[in-house]
């Protein structure tokens, strides 16, 4: 498994409030959480910080105890990000300046040729498989919401005023419901994590084009792209590729940086 992540301040603002955290090689949960946080003055970076250390935290020091069935495993992560929420919601009332953070949060535990998946906020997990590129995430916004219920198209979605109102976030509220799933992760599939400073730079299909096109460091090629077009957020991506081998011009320790 090849595994490429990084994270970039964009073009327009003044620090980087994503957080990521992946597993290393040695490590024995292949685990991967990111966040994009939000709210004012040093308050986004808090919040994405505490959640993806509370997250990574509560995970690890609970998977051995945990029965490896999909129930549980699910359960597991779900647990994680509440327990996440719990402590981001907490922090913030501790200090008035903080009392408006919150953040985005996905995790992804591989396990057992599966990825478990756990979603809150509008950062986004996709997968790839044959040529096809799919979204196994659904974005916790107004403007999601409006295109579900059919008010107004996807492609009116993408210059909505609106466009980034969350409607479910991490440490908004003392309690949380994330979304979580269960997919096949085979041999050849690649998984992609990020942020929206990427998904509001660039469109589904660029983003596959970029990965197309840049097989040997496609992290660091999408985050230039997305700096092309305006970089108007951070930018933070993570790649999963369950390939048999890691390729030598890539090893892992060169290609992770925050």
């Amino acid at each position: 498994m090849r595994i490429l992540a990084k994270s970039d301040i964009g073009k327009a603002r003044d620090m980087n409030q994503d957080n990521f955290y992946v597993a290393k090689e040695e490590d024995q949960i292949q685990l991967f959480i990111l966040a994009d946080g939000m709210g004012g003055y040093k308050g986004g970076e808090i919040a994405s910080s505490v959640a993806v250390y509370s997250t990574q935290n509560y995970i690890c020091n609970n998977f051995k105890n945990t029965p490896k069935e999909k129930d549980d495993i699910l359960k597991l992560i779900a647990d994680g990000i509440e327990y996440a929420n719990l402590m981001v919601y907490e922090r913030s009332k501790e200090d008035e300046e903080l009392q408006n953070m919150g953040t985005t949060l996905d995790v992804c535990l591989i396990y057992n040729n599966k990825a478990f998946i756990g979603h809150v906020g509008d950062s986004r997990i996709y997968r790839i498989r044959k040529n096809f590129m799919r979204r196994l995430t659904k974005d916790h916004s107004y403007v999601e919401q409006l295109v579900e219920d059919g008010k107004i198209t996807k492609e009116e979605a993408d210059t909505h005023p609106k466009k980034n109102m969350l409607v479910k976030a991490i440490g908004c509220n003392s309690l949380v419901e994330p979304d979580v799933t269960c997919k096949a992760f085979l041999q050849d599939d690649i998984l992609l994590m990020c942020s929206d400073g990427l998904t509001n730079m660039l469109k589904d299909e660029e983003i596959y084009k970029v990965l197309l096109e840049n097989s040997e460091n496609p992290v660091a090629a999408l985050i230039n792209r997305a700096n092309r077009e305006g970089g108007m957020d951070n930018i933070t991506a993570i790649i999963i590729d369950n390939i048999e081998k890691e390729p030598e011009k890539a090893p892992q320790n060169e290609e992770i940086e925050k």
